[in-house]
């Protein structure tokens, strides 16, 4: 099987992440399924000490960051998250780098008989998307036989295919928040209960800056079953630096000792992301990992992942960033406003269904653009201009076609002046195709994601 053929064969499944189905004609939404293919694989993701990630707003960030700190401290390390920015190997990465091409293909090879006799049997079980990426991330991780693995959470926690772990060493929750309340609840707490799923008996649970509500969940969760609960915004403090546009400098002081350094991430958001990370490697070193003060601080600067408040560009200056919910957008909005303190901000937006676009414009108003170009992504799920445009002229926002975020890149780069700031977001589709547009990346194409059903998102 060659890297198209295996691409062809994941995509041509049942994908939670691009359906726009109503709940109820989805698949099955539950662990069952995961199990009984991770038990015919000889349950592979037993087998590699976890650290497992959940959150709204930081997951994938921190997962990184604890990936990085392992690594630095001469660990082999897994690192699963999702989505992806420019290729589908980019999920399942084996100490910093995304597998090779013939790697993922031979992961999809070993995995897909298992598959294939799930959709065949006398109960068929159609596998999804999501599932078989993390399969073969277990499966990789374990047949390489590495030291540890990081999992970050697709969606939720209780019942997200990654819970198959069941003794993680550490349990990181990031910010929470609303977002994909279809799925995990309207409220925080129903979201914070859904996540708190990922819990487990011994297990040492870190957790950022939550609402009282939702640390009161937490801490029930953990007491239900004798986990640990580290709350870093009762034991830590933390606080800035110098910063430029490639990162920024950071102190922290924690229960067992304090660190200073840099790393290539902006935003006050990231450096609560760093502490769980932080907190995270405290924890490891309790459960009897040799983490060297200095290496950890080393991960930290050494971390890669982009599309965050990265800078591409800097005259005009170019931004982009994949915030798609209103919590992440208001972090955004602060960062910017700090790291980027310019005259003119001219935003280029596209957004995903299934979230919280009202509130995610509102939070932009902040900015006060000098022009908005509303634009779609090739994803699937991207909103349609019509609809975006509607939602910045409802707050009296100035709003222009864009058209195809490479089209809207061009507009956006004839109307800025000198000294002006370009922002991409919106999503993490429309950061990735602008990095494209930028650095000369060629997209990854799918053409599963052509399908009728979404045909229509320029109307």
């Amino acid at each position: 099987m060659d890297y198209t053929s295996a691409l062809h064969h994941v995509l041509g499944m049942a994908d939670l992440e691009r359906m726009t189905d109503p709940p109820g004609k989805r698949p099955r939404y539950d662990l069952t399924r995961m199990e009984s293919l991770m038990a015919r694989l000889g349950d592979p993701q037993k087998r590699v000490p976890t650290v497992h990630v959940t959150g709204t707003k930081g997951k994938g960030s921190t997962s990184a960051m604890i990936a990085s700190i392992l690594g630095s401290c001469d660990f082999s390390v897994g690192l699963f998250t999702s989505p992806h920015l420019h290729t589908m190997r980019e999920r399942i990465q084996v100490c910093g780098q995304p597998l090779s091409e013939q790697a993922f293909a031979d992961a999809v090879a070993q995995v897909w008989p298992t598959v294939e006799a799930m959709a065949n049997g006398d109960s068929p079980e159609r596998v999804t998307t999501f599932e078989t990426l993390t399969a073969m991330a277990f499966s990789v991780f374990a047949d390489r036989k590495l030291d540890f693995q990081v999992m970050e959470v697709g969606m939720g926690g209780t019942l997200d295919a990654t819970n198959l772990v069941e003794d993680p060493l550490v349990c990181v929750i990031t910010s929470i928040s609303l977002d994909h309340t279809a799925v995990l609840g309207n409220t925080v707490e129903e979201i914070a209960r859904d996540k708190s799923g990922i819990i487990k008996p011994g297990a040492i649970v870190v957790t950022a800056p939550q609402t009282p509500s939702v640390i009161e969940i937490l801490g029930e969760a953990c007491a239900n079953v004798g986990a640990t609960l580290v709350n870093v915004g009762e034991v830590y403090s933390w606080r800035g630096g110098e910063w430029s546009l490639k990162g920024q400098e950071f102190e922290v002081d924690g229960p067992n000792g304090s660190w200073r350094g840099w790393m290539p991430l902006l935003g006050k958001h990231q450096l609560e992301n760093a502490v769980c990370a932080l907190a995270a490697a405290e924890a490891l070193a309790e459960r009897g990992v040799t983490l060297p003060h200095q290496k950890v601080v080393e991960g930290l600067e050494q971390v890669y992942w982009p599309g965050r408040l990265e800078v591409l560009q800097e005259s005009p200056l170019v931004v982009v960033d994949g915030a798609h919910n209103p919590y992440s957008t208001e972090q955004l909005v602060l960062a910017v406003q700090r790291h980027f303190p310019v005259e003119r901000c001219i935003l280029l937006f596209g957004a995903s269904l299934g979230h919280d676009l009202t509130g995610i414009v509102a939070a932009l108003t902040e900015l006060a653009p000098t022009a908005v170009i509303a634009t779609t992504s090739r994803h699937p799920r991207s909103v349609p201009l019509d609809r975006l445009m509607q939602e910045f002229r409802d707050v009296g926002m100035p709003v222009q076609w864009g058209g195809e975020v490479s089209k809207g890149l061009e507009l956006a780069k004839q109307i800025a002046e000198t000294g002006d700031l370009i922002l991409a977001t919106g999503s993490l589709f429309t950061a990735v195709e602008v990095r494209e547009q930028l650095k000369g990346i060629p997209p990854e194409e799918y053409p599963e994601f052509q399908d009728v059903r979404f045909s229509s998102k320029v109307r």
